[in-house]
């Protein structure tokens, strides 16, 4: 019986949630058209969709650490991946409109590949070094324009929900950009939306925000340094998250 009311549930949450994100979608995409600026359809992701998508999963978002960064300037954000929720997570739990880092395949994707085309996304086509690297280089652009970016450098999202190796190349344009790097660690959202299927359970999901790591005076062959640093950062994050987690039995 609780199998077939989950279902019910969980059905009704993703007819929901993919009308109004599509309807969502398409008045970000007019937005764009009309300011020639993605900053409204930016905002809405931050302001709507992501806290609409967290009350319609029951979910909660704890985040530590804001006061650590300064919002004003272009930060590279780095985060372990559990779940498609982590995208809401952070759109959610960060005071900036964000840009991320997406794979290529999801150009292909109606309403999601307009929108992520629309709002200045870089795609990285991950069977494609050389292309992957040129597109990464992207980066440095946006950065100059004084945006953030958010990367996964897992390259997926973790299967057992622990952090995985980062990949180095996302960092080549943050050590040419000058700008800091953020390790972020997100504990939690594969509990809410698991690996698999739509099977979406309320719960808390937390987010940890570490001290930002200078990049300026690197060189390129610093980068995979840099990931370690950052991977290390984010594990120690991750398990003090998941430490907290079984401590308050969330």
């Amino acid at each position: 019986m609780a199998g077939s009311l989950w279902f019910l549930i969980n059905t009704a949450q993703a007819v929901v949630g993919v009308t109004l994100s599509a309807f969502g979608i398409l008045v970000a995409l007019l937005a764009r058209l009309v300011t020639g600026s993605p900053d409204v359809g930016l905002w809405m992701a931050r302001r709507l969709w992501a806290p609409f998508l967290f009350f319609g999963a029951g979910a909660r978002l704890q985040v530590e650490g804001l006061e650590r960064v300064d919002f004003s300037k272009p930060h590279l954000f780095v985060v372990n991946h559990q779940s498609q929720i982590d995208i809401a997570a952070l759109f959610y739990g960060l005071p900036v409109g964000l840009r991320f880092l997406v794979k290529d395949e999801l150009r292909q994707v109606p309403f999601l590949g307009w929108f992520i085309s629309a709002m200045g996304m870089i795609y990285i086509d991950r069977r494609e070094r050389l292309k992957a690297l040129r597109q990464m280089r992207r980066m440095a652009g946006l950065f100059d324009q004084g945006q953030s970016l958010v990367s996964f450098p897992e390259g997926s999202r973790s299967i057992d929900g622990s952090v995985r190796t980062f990949k180095n190349g996302v960092f080549i344009s943050a050590i040419e950009a000058g700008v800091e790097v953020v390790p972020m660690a997100i504990e939690g959202a594969d509990r809410v939306l698991p690996r698999g299927g739509f099977q979406v359970r309320p719960g808390v999901i937390r987010m940890a925000i570490g001290t930002p790591v200078a990049t300026r005076g690197l060189v390129l062959s610093d980068r995979r340094r840099l990931a370690r640093q950052l991977e290390g950062e984010v594990r120690q994050m991750f398990s003090d998250l998941k430490e907290r987690s079984r401590n308050s039995g969330a």
